[in-house]
């Protein structure tokens, strides 16, 4: 079997094509030109669909996306105005009646932790915490060997628990949400108000692995914010483990031994001794993967 399979995102549409086993035949990207609004993003969507009809004998399309999905329906549930107009959106509909196959639409951090637990970091693990650090933090859960996403398909919203009551100002409309102190933009902003305009995070991690005290010092601090927000989750979820994934978690062994470190200091013992901490290891291949792997579910009728 081949799956067409898509992940819309805020920057980047990236599609390509997987077999029933995983195997990724095909894949590509194209801009997503969010600011244009719901409508056209979904027009692309189905352009992309077109090129790989005609090339591959797909048999269906999965879709991961931004915001918050009805998977059962194939809806947006609610999207900021990164896509504008994309609330209220019935992808599935719209695709599926453009295409002819059937349609699959979940979201895109959702599709990272069914991506990792089928083919990643989170291989035999029946209870996990997937968070993807980038310029939010974006969150999955995935308990008792299947993913959780809430009365109204909208659980783990991690970045937006409260991390500092009445602090910085969050896109959601509420203040001191997490993101704003752990995600990769908030930790850009600490980098540059140290180091100065156009200082690259990857020249910053390149001085924290030489040592350097002054990016040590900002590096510990957010790990210290980070931590404090996974140390509530640990405590209510009891997880198996953390998976990290995002454009920070490329960083490897240097990210993942701090959180680990940090972490282990704040979490009672019965949780620490259970817990792993790993980076993701399929990267952007993670939402494809995700992706076919929640249209294989519900073909199945799970």
């Amino acid at each position: 079997m081949q799956i067409a399979v898509i992940d819309i995102g805020g920057t980047k549409i990236k599609y390509g094509v997987l077999t029933g086993t995983g195997e990724l035949l095909h894949h590509d990207s194209v801009p997503t030109e969010a600011k244009r609004g719901g409508e056209a993003v979904i027009r692309t969507v189905c352009g992309l669909c077109n090129e790989l009809k005609e090339r591959f004998p797909v048999e269906g399309v999965a879709i991961s996306s931004a915001g918050q999905i009805d998977h059962e329906k194939g809806t947006v549930v609610f999207a900021t105005d990164n896509i504008p107009g994309y609330t209220g959106t019935d992808v599935a509909e719209i695709v599926g009646r453009h295409t002819g196959l059937p349609v699959t639409v979940e979201n895109d951090v959702n599709c990272t932790a069914l991506g990792e637990h089928w083919k990643g970091a989170a291989r035999g693990m029946d209870d996990f915490i997937c968070l993807t650090v980038g310029t939010g933090i974006g969150g999955a859960l995935f308990l008792d060997g299947r993913l959780y996403t809430g009365a109204r398909f909208s659980a783990g919203e991690i970045g937006h628990l409260c991390l500092y009551p009445g602090g910085r100002p969050c896109t959601c409309g509420n203040r001191g949400c997490f993101e704003q102190y752990a995600s990769s933009i908030a930790l850009a902003g600490l980098v540059r108000d140290e180091f100065g305009d156009g200082f690259s995070l990857e020249e910053f991690f390149g001085k924290v692995s030489d040592g350097d005290e002054r990016a040590v010092k900002i590096f510990n601090a957010w790990v210290d914010d980070l931590t404090t927000g996974l140390q509530s989750l640990v405590h209510i979820f009891n997880p198996e483990g953390i998976i990290i994934g995002g454009g920070v978690s490329e960083q490897g062994d240097v990210l993942i031994e701090a959180i680990r470190k940090s972490l282990d200091g704040k979490i009672m013992p019965n949780h620490r001794k259970s817990l792993t901490v790993r980076a993701a290891e399929q990267g952007n291949k993670a939402n494809l993967l995700g992706a076919a792997a929640h249209f294989l579910e519900r073909r199945a009728g799970r």
